[in-house]
């Protein structure tokens, strides 16, 4: 069934309190990210009950709206609708707290790291395809093709302190061709070298103040904290020049100062931050091995419910920039996309609710496929309830399968059908027989768990509903189970 995502957008805002009450509409692969001025006005119960909307999850300052693969037609539709009055509404104040500060570095993480996921994907399976070209030999060794694929397919790592800077400025409303041009000194080629021989020994200085040699090239927490001090940067500037000299002396002024500070300060803290969380994942994982990548497989529907899946995009950016391939977080997700796949299919060979079985269906193939798995998690695990609970103890048990497989992925690409070569290890050809293994025990396993659990089916007449109990003389419930 098409869904009118002009109506439910419309919907969707007037559910938020209106357009006076968005204060910013971004979205990833999924959902709608929206920062609300006043949570207070947002009819929540509205929300989740809107046709299209799989799931609702909200913070402090964002509320995220689940819709699926077609959320770009919802984000359009969004934006058709017109821009928020900015004076009509002021923006809460809130108390600063330690859960406000945590959850305004997340939504800050996520909110500039979600727009770059496509960007990502797509240069890690360009990658691929020239790692798939040199094991077939269809090129000679070092072929300019194969360099070429190599180069494309690195773009958007190499360059992607510019893009965090680009994507961090509409985050935090300063200027993009300012953060832009100050992340660009980073990955500067003349820079890049004087970091080479600072690091060799050479001492570097500016102003006769040291610069820590950094490699800052498939970076992210350098630019995005750069970006953050920037915008504080360009409003004191903005109050201290003279409005005849703001086109050409404001400019000069942030640059001067900002770039010395991302140079000498920000660059080698962030890049401390970023190695230190990576060194703490990857110490855990050393300790309990394939233990941590089954623990790992049983939560991930658990941290993309609330968002926090994306804190990890940094340290597997950095890990397979640094060691080519990352082996605790990407192949536990095969066995928790997949298995949210399986279940929805399970779900969609037994209800008897024909919305509910496309539902399923649908988003069946894009886990299993496409390794998209949230519109399997919202528009049919979360909304039942014990597939979720199937998925859980299929994703442990595959993710431990994974773990003692040794798998471990070379690129980001979300794990599906389509995207298992990133698992591939061209000097252990065994790979190919785990990952087809873990794909294949994910589906099963899930499939059979959600039969045995059973769900309580959503009757035809009342498709939106949640499952709640009621007395059977109001409503008629199957329960499925062998």
């Amino acid at each position: 069934m098409s869904i009118n995502y002009a109506g439910v957008s419309r919907a969707i805002v007037d559910a938020l309190g209106g357009l006076n009450n968005i204060e910013a509409v971004t979205h990833c692969m999924t959902r709608l990210r929206f920062v609300v001025k006043d949570e207070t006005q947002i009819d929540y119960p509205m929300l989740k009950a809107i046709h299209g909307v799989m799931g609702v999850v909200h913070n402090d300052t964002q509320c995220q709206v689940i819709i699926g693969n077609n959320v770009a037609q919802a984000y359009q539709a969004v934006l058709a609708l017109g821009s928020p009055d900015a004076s009509s509404a002021a923006p809460v104040k809130r108390k600063i707290t330690l859960r406000s500060i945590g959850a305004g570095i997340l939504d800050a993480l996520v909110g500039t790291m979600s727009p770059l996921i496509p960007a990502i994907i797509g240069g890690s399976m360009v990658k691929l395809l020239a790692m798939i070209l040199d094991m077939a030999g269809l090129f000679e060794k070092g072929s300019s093709t194969l360099v070429i694929l190599n180069v494309i397919g690195d773009g958007a790592f190499f360059f992607l302190p510019v893009m965090v800077a680009a994507s961090a400025a509409l985050k935090f409303k300063t200027n993009m061709s300012l953060a832009i041009a100050i992340a660009g000194v980073l990955v500067h080629p003349t820079f890049i070298d004087l970091m080479a021989k600072a690091a060799q020994g050479q001492p570097v200085a500016f102003a006769l103040i040291p610069v820590t040699a950094v490699k800052y090239t498939y970076t992210v927490i350098p630019a995005l904290v750069m970006t953050w001090i920037l915008s504080h940067i360009e409003r004191g500037v903005d109050r201290i020049t003279p409005a005849v000299t703001k086109n050409f002396l404001k400019p000069m002024l942030i640059v001067l100062i900002a770039a010395p500070i991302a140079i000498v300060l920000i660059g080698p803290i962030g890049i401390w931050i970023g190695s230190g969380i990576s060194a703490l994942v990857y110490t855990v994982h050393g300790y309990l091995g394939w233990l941590s990548v089954a623990i790992m497989g049983a939560i991930w529907p658990l941290l993309v419910m609330t968002g926090m899946h994306r804190v990890f995009t940094p340290t597997i950016i950095q890990t397979i920039a640094e060691t080519g391939k990352e082996g605790m977080v990407m192949p536990s997700e095969i066995g928790a996309n997949l298995s949210l796949g399986g279940s929805s299919l399970a779900v969609a060979f037994r209800t008897k609710n024909r919305e509910l079985r496309q539902t399923a269906l649908a988003a069946a193939a894009s886990a299993i496929v496409a390794g998209i798995s949230e519109p399997a998690l919202y528009g049919v695990a979360v909304r039942l309830k014990r597939p979720l609970i199937a998925c859980l103890i299929s994703g442990f048990i595959c993710g431990a399968v994974a773990g003692i497989g040794g798998l471990a992925s070379h690129s980001m690409a979300s794990p599906g059908l389509f995207t298992s070569v990133q698992f591939f290890d061209p000097a252990n050809p065994m790979t190919i027989v785990w990952v087809g293994a873990v794909m294949v025990l994910s589906v099963v396993l899930s499939f059979v768990l959600t039969l045995l659990l059973g769900f309580e089916d959503i009757p035809e007449s009342d498709p939106q509903a949640a499952p709640q109990p009621s007395p059977v003389s109001e409503r008629t419930r199957t329960v499925n189970s062998l």
